[in-house]
Parts: structure tokens; C-alpha cells; sequence
């Protein structure tokens, strides 16, 4: 049985390998996309999503536009690390395909009520504004939603974008703290999981020996971004952090993690942005989500390179 998914996304290198992923994946029904101002603006975000739907033989594939500015607060990117495109790298044409006309948030709120209810997983990959949106017009979808599974935030390794919060959800923490309010089943892909998903060269080249244009198009791309945290970190590669999510849904068990309650900081101008995870249960604080912390890293590059095959 195939599950629903619609993928909530800010393409980005790392966003589009999710996608590809997903559409690899024959266990997953991909609904449709919606884009959101993040690790580029609005109108790159749209557009980088019709690309890798027209990479991946899927033009019919609905590609909505969302919300192009965070709840409260002027837009924060990461051109510094996936280029003025968001897809730096290879040369990328124009996509042919159209943008739905529906804004993003109308279709993800549309399709929770028109699906039977607890069918529907979200894929949020980028920050959370769109989904924060929807549920605040349509209160009635919170419970229609089967669950979240997203990337952001981290315990352990702290933060990307300032010392204390990762960059999704730094860039709209009103937003996130919606979300994490909200009830819905969460699962949470944080930095201290994705920075196991590391793209060493022989698994670069794994993805450049398929043969195919996708190989070609991942392997360039892994390229271009992965000098920014060699340079970083002293890594011998670049964290994958949006596959993760996909690949949670494919096969939880290359996944550890624990039930825990996560509150996001809003309010201090030094740790704004921050998930507070309760990694140790020193709260009494109520559990709210699935928060991974580790990975079978060889069994996920594995998963990867089989699925991107298909394409």
C-alpha cells in the first residue's frame, strides 16, 4: 500500500536529492509540492522544484507556490551555501512545466480535507511557514494529518546558521513553534542524524557511476555544495539532510531515536531559533516528538542509490 505524501519543500541541493528520492519510491504517492521562501526566495524555491520534477520524468507532478516570507520576521538565506540559485553546480535549464496557479498553503489545506482523514504524511524540508499557515486557517486539518515527518533543528550538534539553532528553523521559529504545538505525530530529522548522511567520495561517485542523467545531476550537486561544510566542519563530506526524511519513510529501521518533548525558543535574541530537546527527560514536560539521533549511514547511501536508479 502506497502512502501519501505531500512534500513541503525550499530547494536547495539537499532538498532536490529528497525529491528525487521520493519519486524513486514506489511506496510513496507524491501528492504534489509546495514551495516556500527559504534557502533562496520564493520565486527560485518554485522554480528549482520544477526542475527536478522535469529531472526526475515527472512534469505532472503539481508544483504550487506557497508563502514567501516567514510569519513574523524578514526572510534569512543560504545562497552561501547552495549558491544564488539554491541548485548551484551543473548548468540547469528552465523548466517547461507550469506553476499551479492554487497558492501552496489552499492545497495543502484542500488536499487534507479531500483525502481520507489520517492519510496524508507532510514532508515539510524547509522552514515551516507553510504549514504553520494552513493550520492556522483550517484548524479542522490538524487532525486529518497522519504525521509529519521533518527536517530541522538539533540537540548535540547545536546549531548551522548562529550557535544555537538550526537554519529551517531559525529562518521561522513562530512557525515551528505552531507546529510543534500542534499534536500532530511529529518525527523529527535533526542535524545530530543528518550529519551521519555524509557524501564521501566513493559515495559521490556511486551516484555518478548510475549512468544517468539523475546520477550525473545528484553528483554535481553534491559537488558544488559539499565544499562549503569540508570547509566548515573538516568533514570528509556534506550532510544529506533532507533525504533523511524520505528515507524514514521508506525504511524507519536505518533510524534510532526517542520520544521526547522539543519546544522552540522564540523569544531570547541569543538562542532564537533553538530546539530545546529533551534528550535526558529532565522535564516533565509532555513528549511531543520522534527525535532521531542516529543512522545506519551505509544501508541509507545504499537505499539512495537504488532508488535514484529508477529515474
Amino acid at each position: 500500500m502506497t502512502r501519501k505524501i505531500i512534500i513541503d519543500t525550499d530547494p536547495g541541493q539537499d532538498d532536490a536529492v529528497a525529491i528525487l528520492l521520493a519519486l524513486g519510491s514506489p511506496e510513496l504517492e507524491v501528492l504534489g509540492l509546495t514551495a516556500v521562501a527559504g534557502n533562496v526566495p520564493l520565486p527560485l524555491t518554485q522554480k528549482n522544484a520544477r526542475i527536478v520534477c522535469e529531472l526526475a520524468g515527472r512534469p505532472d507532478l503539481p508544483v504550487f507556490a506557497g508563502c514567501d516570507r516567514p510569519l513574523r520576521h524578514p526572510l534569512v538565506t543560504a545562497e552561501h551555501v547552495h549558491g544564488k540559485t539554491g541548485l548551484d553546480g551543473p548548468q540547469m535549464a528552465d523548466p517547461v512545466m507550469p506553476l499551479q496557479e492554487q497558492h501552496g498553503v489552499d492545497f495543502i489545506i484542500d488536499t487534507l480535507r479531500a483525502e481520507p482523514s489520517g492519510t496524508v504524511t507532510l514532508c515539510p524540508l524547509g522552514p515551516l511557514t507553510n504549514i504553520a499557515t494552513a493550520f492556522a486557517r483550517a484548524p479542522d486539518i490538524i487532525e486529518r494529518v497522519q504525521e509529519i515527518v521533518l527536517m530541522g533543528g538539533a540537540y548535540f550538534q547545536v546549531g548551522n546558521i548562529t550557535p544555537a539553532a538550526e537554519f529551517n528553523i531559525y529562518v521561522d521559529p513562530e512557525a515551528a513553534m505552531a507546529v510543534f504545538a500542534s499534536g500532530v505525530p511529529l518525527v523529527v530529522a535533526p542535524l545530530d542524524v543528518t550529519h551521519k548522511a555524509l557524501t564521501t567520495a566513493p559515495r559521490v561517485e556511486a551516484f555518478r557511476a548510475l549512468g544517468t542523467e539523475v546520477g550525473r545531476m545528484v553528483a554535481a550537486w553534491t559537488d558544488f555544495f559539499e565544499r562549503f561544510d569540508k570547509e566548515k566542519y573538516g568533514s570528509a563530506g556534506a550532510p544529506l539532510h533532507d533525504p533523511c526524511v524520505i528515507a524514514y519513510l521508506l525504511k524507519p529501521e536505518l533510524f534510532t531515536g526517542r520520544f521526547i518533548n522539543v519546544e522552540i525558543e522564540v523569544n531570547s535574541p541569543l538562542t532564537r531559533g533553538m530546539t530545546v530537546a529533551d534528550w535526558w527527560r529532565v522535564t516533565d514536560r509532555a513528549p511531543n516528538a520522534l527525535f532521531l539521533g542516529d543512522l545506519d549511514a551505509e544501508g541509507f547511501f545504499a537505499l539512495l542509490v537504488e532508488r535514484l536508479a529508477r529515474l
